[in-house]
């Protein structure tokens, strides 16, 4: 199967169970990887027969900035859901990680995989 990623894509949105956490939006680091067959856009160089990562993109962005989910868990799922809605996505891969929010790491996060 091939894939389209889409990787590092910054959001900033309200996310965490703590109170502190409820108020401000944090920064909230995404990687998508989609999976379909691109070989009719590799042959007709045509993005109505791709998946189109721009629009996804954007969605997910959307998703994470104005959902206001508590766990990275949920944020995860909701935006694997949305991506398993676009034609042509048979399998995603999403990772949502929460940059500085456990102290001495980079970064937290999940890594789920859905399929339809």
């Amino acid at each position: 199967m091939d894939k389209v990623i889409i990787k590092n894509l910054v959001a900033r949105g309200i996310i965490g169970i703590n109170d502190w956490e409820r108020v401000k939006p944090q920064e909230i680091l995404i990687n998508i990887t989609l999976f379909g067959d691109l070989k009719k856009a590799g042959q007709s160089d045509d993005i109505e027969d791709s998946i189109n990562y721009r629009t996804i993109a954007k969605h997910a962005q959307s998703l994470a900035e104005n959902c206001q989910r508590q766990t990275v868990e949920a944020l995860a799922a909701d935006i694997a859901d949305d991506c398993l809605k676009v034609q042509g996505v048979k399998k995603v891969n999403v990772r949502v990680e929460k940059p500085g929010a456990v102290r001495f790491a980079e970064s937290v996060g999940v890594e789920i995989e859905r399929s339809n």
